[in-house]
């Protein structure tokens, strides 16, 4: 087994692969101003095993498409779906976030915590842009500090782990 594989098998029962969790998520859904009114079309890009997705999900009149590349990920984001009762609203793509296969102006928001970076924060934004339909929203997150050392409240989440 690879090191790549060891990796994902780490990952693949985990709820989520980065930070934040469905406080962070729900907040970033009421700074979004998302329209609660109407149903949305969103793509969840870099969405690991679907915490966010099935947030959103649960939180949203939305159908969602859920894009990975790992596909083992993909493979828990159905269970749980299935399990939370929501797979009707979702989707999932397997494919990498640097080739999505979306027609210009398909979605209301593009969804995106944690993940960008795996293409580059601008690279994503100026590649994912054209997917959203006039007026849409881009929302992404990334975890990040402007100093040299650790903010205290990660150092101590870190130490108690």
């Amino acid at each position: 087994m690879t090191d790549f594989h060891l990796l994902v098998d780490f990952h693949r029962y985990a709820a989520r692969q980065g930070p934040g969790g469905d406080a962070e998520t729900i907040r970033a859904i009421e700074l979004a101003l998302l329209d609660r009114s109407r149903p949305l079309k969103i793509a969840d890009i870099g969405c690991g095993t679907g915490a966010s997705t099935l947030l959103l999900a649960k939180e949203l009149d939305a159908s969602i498409t859920a894009v990975d590349c790992l596909p083992e990920f993909l493979e828990q984001l159905r269970a749980r779906a299935n399990d939370q009762g929501v797979a009707n609203k979702i989707t999932t793509l397997n494919c990498s976030m640097d080739d999505l296969p979306f027609a210009e102006a398909e979605f209301d928001v593009l969804w995106s915590e944690g993940a960008i970076y795996n293409i580059g924060f601008e690279a994503g934004i100026s590649a994912w842009r054209r997917f959203l339909n006039p007026g849409g929203k881009l929302i992404v997150s990334e975890s990040t500090w402007l100093r040299a050392t650790r903010p205290p409240e990660l150092q101590s989440q870190r130490e108690a782990a």
